[in-house]
């Protein structure tokens, strides 16, 4: 067997000094030579098996991560770091003094009051119901507005007594306006007071016109790109009704800020009458569908990892057989069954933690070459996506989480088949 028990310094009876001796004997065992090449050769499958599910569960996990950052890195360009909404209503006086302590925050950089509501676009012979999102002049200071814009005009709100709307660029496809539209686009919003005069059906609607200042935004998804039209937060108040409110604040930060105590401040002043919440949780639909998206292929993958594990269920096996008069021997020095059995345990978790190391460094080192090379593209013409490669970013807490339920899977697996070969095969 290759084993010198009497050169182990502590005795062999006690718990320590077996488990030594066990962990000794699977590592010759996983190592050496087998009378049957077979037995290597499974270990060796057993292993490979092992080693490419933890390589897939690294890889997919990083890749719905990398998707997931960068819709978060879409979002930003429009998006605030922190939005204040009432809980109760649509709007809330502009002039709260809970937002003005807000806004009076040192670490607040820039506050703008918002008004947004659904109305109808009309321009030609096209109509849409949209979004109408009006904004203070500061706007471009709170987000990254600028970065998104595409035409031949510039960003502007409103000139003397014109206002302006910038559509979102699959709204403006739809409408069929181009990047400038000459023809003013007419705005329709149900009148909230007053009697309406039913002969005459527009007369139940506030209308009035924008007019295009050249250039479209792209947020490159399509809950705004598709339904949204920025203009000033003037015109909005006016077609809405809503003089002296505001439907949202929203806060940017000064650089170098405590994000987190920043936010926990806003939420102590704003108290029960606002919901304060950051880019994720004003996302949050599209965040949780994801991360949902990722649960279900861990799942999927830890299912497929068990059915890996079950080749180290035959090699543990076939070892067994093999090694019977090793176990004569053991019990000659005074093993019992469940010492014994213990040697077939430590060699089924060394296979898994084998498999487990062996497929996190693969698994890594393909993220790290996607990364950098973008290897596996979206698709085959540039510029069809909005990355051409698919997205990967590794988080180690998910390099941990990998590895964990390897040596978990790997070990409730052998568990039970270990026990009960060792007790009908060793007898």
């Amino acid at each position: 067997m290759g084993v010198s028990i009497n050169n182990l310094s502590t005795p062999l009876h006690s718990g320590r000094g077996w488990g030594r001796v066990s962990f000794f004997i699977a590592r010759r065992y996983l190592f050496s030579k087998k009378s049957t090449n077979v037995i290597n050769i499974i270990s060796g499958i057993s292993v490979v098996g092992v080693a490419v599910a933890t390589m897939a569960l690294v890889v997919t996990l990083s890749v719905f991560n990398g998707f997931s950052d960068l819709v978060a890195s879409l979002f930003t360009s429009f998006d605030p770091q922190i939005e204040l909404t009432p809980k109760e209503g649509k709007t809330a006086p502009a002039d709260d003094p809970l937002l003005a302590q807000v806004k009076a925050l040192p670490q607040i950089e820039v506050a703008t009051e918002c008004v947004e509501d659904m109305a109808l676009a009309i321009y030609g012979d096209r109509q849409a119901m949209v979004f109408i999102k009006g904004v203070e002049d500061n706007f471009d200071q709170q987000t990254h507005i600028r970065e998104i814009l595409y035409g031949d005009g510039e960003y502007e709100l409103h000139a003397a007594d014109m206002d302006y709307g910038i559509l979102g660029i699959r709204l403006a496809e739809q409408l069929g306006t181009g990047y400038r539209f000459y023809e003013p686009l007419q705005i329709y919003v149900p009148r909230r007071e007053g009697q309406v005069d039913l002969t005459d059906p527009e007369d139940g609607f506030v209308t009035d016109e924008l007019y295009s200042p050249g250039v479209l935004f792209c947020v490159q998804q399509a809950k705004y790109d598709m339904n949204y039209i920025l203009t000033s937060i003037g015109f909005a108040r006016r077609v809405f009704d809503q003089q002296g409110m505001l439907s949202s604040l929203e806060l940017r930060l000064k650089a170098g800020s405590d994000f987190e105590a920043v936010k926990a401040e806003v939420k102590r002043i704003a108290g029960e009458r606002y919901y304060v919440k950051d880019r994720y949780e004003q996302q949050d639909e599209t965040f949780h569908i994801m991360e949902i998206e990722k649960l279900i292929a861990y799942i999927f993958l830890t299912f497929i990892l068990m059915v890996a594990c079950f080749n180290i269920i035959g090699s543990l096996s076939m070892l067994i057989v093999d090694k019977r008069n090793d176990v004569i021997t053991l019990r000659n020095l005074g093993a019992n069954d469940h010492q014994i059995t213990q040697i077939f345990l430590f060699e089924g978790r060394m296979i898994s933690a084998m498999g487990a190391v062996i497929g996190i460094a693969i698994g890594l080192l393909l993220c790290w070459a996607q990364q950098t090379f973008g290897i596996i593209a979206l698709g085959r013409s540039a510029g069809s996506f909005i990355v051409n490669a698919y997205p990967v970013s590794v988080h180690y807490s998910d390099v941990v989480l990998v590895f964990v339920t390897v040596l978990v899977v790997g070990f409730l697996s052998v568990w039970y088949p270990v026990r009960y070969f060792s007790r009908r095969l060793l007898q």
